[in-house]
């Protein structure tokens, strides 16, 4: 599993008052935990207005790349930010995100299109979320017919099928399997993401309903996901549901991990 790790976002009030105060030490410790959990990539996003994003984004960058060499997934709403901070990063990353919305594929793709940046890349457009598989499968078309034009391989793709709250769906995870399944036929080098949490909100004992998702999204080929690494009930269920699936050959990830502690405590050496 790719895990982007979520934990440098100035939404989380701890963070915002970090970037505020300038707190170095707490942005670096959380990247330094977060590498020490094996993340994949370290997410950096600084939710402040976006006259501030640029220079809030390099000071974070500077924060992260003092202490790990984990590549980066530069995280913005905005693709003017995201376009002027992403060369800022040591080594290729993480773009988060594009859409079909407007012209954001068109700004991003072509500065990326020569590189070994990847980029996560959300099933919405002009209409905005899609309600329908369908409708999101289009999406998705769409965006590889992008990505076919400017020479982006699938392996360099994270698709966001985008995961909303299970309290409010009619029919639980449904559509999000049918999406997930399919583009995982048809592109079986590409990667499927999601803001894992996002499916639990507004719910109590939230964390159940996250790693029940979890196990269901990995049945269905979701191989990335944005979380928090330092959960160990999560990395337990992931490193399992691998072993399960056939993909972890003779469980050595699975022990590996439980011997390291990840999950579990570390054993006594």
């Amino acid at each position: 599993m790719i895990i982007i790790g979520e934990k440098i976002n100035g939404s989380i009030p701890a963070v915002a008052k970090a970037i505020a105060d300038r707190d170095s030490e707490l942005i670096k410790e959380r990247a330094r935990i977060q590498a020490a959990a094996n993340a994949t990539f370290i997410d950096c996003c600084a939710s402040v207005p976006e006259e501030e994003e640029v220079e809030t984004l390099k000071w974070m960058i500077d924060c992260i790349q003092e202490v790990t060499d984990l590549p980066i997934s530069v995280d913005s709403p905005s693709t003017a930010v995201l376009a002027e901070v992403y060369s800022y990063c040591k080594r290729p990353g993480l773009i988060n995100s594009v859409s079909m919305e407007g012209d954001k594929i068109d700004k991003i793709f072509p500065l990326i299109a020569d590189s070994e940046w990847e980029v996560i890349a959300l099933c919405s457009d002009d209409t905005g979320i899609p309600k329908t598989a369908a409708d999101r499968l289009r999406v998705f078309n769409n965006i590889m017919e992008k990505a076919k034009e400017y020479g982006i391989k699938p392996s360099r793709i994270h698709i966001d099928p985008l995961v909303e709250m299970l309290c409010t769906s009619e029919d639980g995870i449904a559509m999000n399997v049918e999406v997930i399944s399919t583009v995982r036929k048809q592109y079986p080098d590409i990667h499927i993401t999601a803001a894992v949490s996002n499916i639990s909100f507004n719910l109590p004992l939230r964390k159940y309903i996250n790693l029940g998702f979890t196990v269901l999204a990995m049945n269905a080929g979701l191989d990335s996901a944005i979380l928090d690494p330092t959960n160990r009930d999560m990395l337990g269920v992931i490193y399992a549901t691998e072993a399960l699936l056939g993909e972890d050959d003779y469980c050595m990830e699975y022990i590996g991990a439980y011997r390291d502690g990840l999950f579990s405590k570390p054993e006594a050496k």
